[in-house]
């Protein structure tokens, strides 16, 4: 089911507590998607729709507007750009089953309506650099988005060979011979190896999927960590653009021969640390010293 807007913040508290009160934006919300937590999933936290300028998350502007109203009440720290979110004392130890209060409510309504009459008195245009990490983080995820539609767009063929390229950019060296096998044979998509820091090299088998929707399940994971085996792979990777479910996660991690599993959000994170096919854009953004009033 799509996405429907909702109130975030329990979700975010829970996450920020087992991350141990420190965290960024990034991983509070795969935290919310792994745990599960206050009834989100995978599919909520990172499902899309289509817009007027390309597709964006709509639980990330729930998110943003979760986080601002939680500084409201007094329970993470101000939301500063660059910096992460950071929980208080009232944070860690309030019970938030009853969250919100009437008078959290009071609070957060006091907030926005401050907020929402500092905005009228600054151009359209401008953005007070107290919004700055939300639009910076909007800005950054859109792209991202975009990403990750077009990956789900490649034929299989296509998915592999780009897989492929990444896994070679994070130091994996694809067997000429071995390494490039059509889709379907054998059960893998690729073969290499990966040389660490103390010289030792091992043999490394590749397989990909290209999901739309769903979740990669233990029984994937088991049959692949079985083809491993017939060519003595110490490790695998497993690469898809969906996500993999809990079973599927313990299996990758079981036995000798463990599997790397790389999902559809790491993947956009790859490829930006790694410029895979990206032309970076430098802009900035104007700090608060502007919008202060002597």
């Amino acid at each position: 089911m799509p996405y429907k807007r909702r109130s975030v913040e329990k979700a975010i508290i829970l996450a920020l507590r087992e991350l141990g009160a420190v965290a960024n934006r990034k991983d509070i919300r795969k935290t919310i998607a792994d745990k599960e937590y206050d009834g989100l999933n995978y599919n909520d936290v990172y499902s899309t729709k289509e817009g007027k300028t390309g597709r964006y998350s709509p639980f990330l502007f729930d998110f943003n507007f979760g986080m601002r109203s939680l500084y409201s009440v007094g329970y993470i720290e101000e939301p500063i750009r660059g910096k992460d979110i950071v929980l208080t004392d009232l944070g860690r130890n309030d019970d938030v089953d009853n969250y919100p209060t009437k008078e959290q409510q009071e609070l957060i309504k006091n907030y926005w309506d401050k907020k929402n009459n500092e905005h009228k008195k600054n151009d359209k245009q401008q953005v007070p650099d107290n919004d700055a990490a939300e639009k910076e983080d909007i800005d950054n995820n859109n792209w991202k988005t975009e990403l990750l539609n077009c990956l789900m767009q490649f034929d299989p063929g296509k998915f592999e060979s780009f897989s492929r390229l990444l896994i070679s950019k994070m130091g994996v060296v694809i067997d000429k011979e071995r390494g490039v096998v059509r889709s379907g044979d054998h059960g893998i998509d690729g073969f290499g190896y990966f040389t660490s820091d103390e010289f030792r090299t091992s043999r490394v088998a590749i397989q990909c999927k290209k999901y739309t929707e769903g979740a990669v399940s233990e029984p994937e994971i088991d049959k692949f960590k079985g083809v491993m085996d017939g060519f003595n792979a110490e490790y695998g990777i497993f690469v898809t653009t969906s996500h993999f479910t809990d079973r599927a996660k313990k299996k990758a991690t079981q036995g000798n021969n463990t599997v790397t599993l790389i999902d559809g959000q790491e993947l956009t994170e790859l490829v930006e640390k790694y410029q895979l096919h990206i032309t970076p854009i430098t802009t900035y953004t104007l700090d608060n010293y502007y919008y202060k009033r002597d």
